[in-house]
């Protein structure tokens, strides 16, 4: 089991910044990739950021690229997005993700990871 903590939300004006921050605890040792999805009210739950644990970053969204960035510190085991120049469009829960064994990367991609975070709000109002 791997059980994912997630910080960092809130409330930011928009052109504003906020850092993510997932820390994965239990059975680390067998995680590959870990990632970023949000999903906004009515809307399905969409990937923002993935990267692997020994560096590959997959492709950011249009809706986010050049604007948030997904870095990763292994030795805390901790995933983290930078979000900067937010818009009132990001609006919505942030949710970590891990992805393990086979497969692992499309999985990830593919919004079928092993685990979920319980996510954390964000949202960008004036």
């Amino acid at each position: 089991q791997v059980q994912l903590v997630e910080s960092g939300g809130g409330l930011v004006q928009p052109g504003g910044s906020l850092r993510l921050s997932c820390a994965a605890s239990g059975s680390i040792f067998s995680v590959n990739a870990m990632g970023w999805y949000r999903q906004a009210p009515g809307k399905q739950r969409e990937l923002v950021a993935a990267n692997t644990w020994s560096g590959t970053v997959a492709d950011y969204p249009d809706s986010v690229k050049g604007r948030f960035t997904i870095s990763r510190d292994n030795g805390k085991n901790t995933v983290y997005l930078q979000m900067d120049s937010l818009k009132p469009e990001d609006t919505a829960v942030y949710y970590c993700a891990v992805a393990q064994g086979s497969s692992f990367w499309h999985r990830l991609l593919n919004g079928r990871p092993d685990y979920w975070g319980q996510g954390t709000q964000v949202t960008v109002s004036s």
